[in-house]
């Protein structure tokens, strides 16, 4: 109920920006999903190329 008050009163003030809100308001929740996971498995990937390269690092270290 907070967001439609808000975006009610954006439409009072500038309603370009409303109805461009409105319009990507859904994209953004449809994008947002699949940017977390990317994050996720990006760091996981990272997390395991740390591990692989390990004794590497501790071999050129000595």
């Amino acid at each position: 109920m907070v967001k439609f008050i808000l975006w009610c009163i954006l439409l009072v003030l500038c309603w370009p920006l409303a109805l461009l809100a409105l319009v990507l308001y859904p994209v953004v929740w449809l994008l947002l999903p699949f940017r977390l996971v990317g994050i996720a498995v990006g760091g996981v990937l990272d997390l395991v190329a740390a591990i692989i390269f390990l004794p590497a690092r501790v071999l050129r270290a000595v």
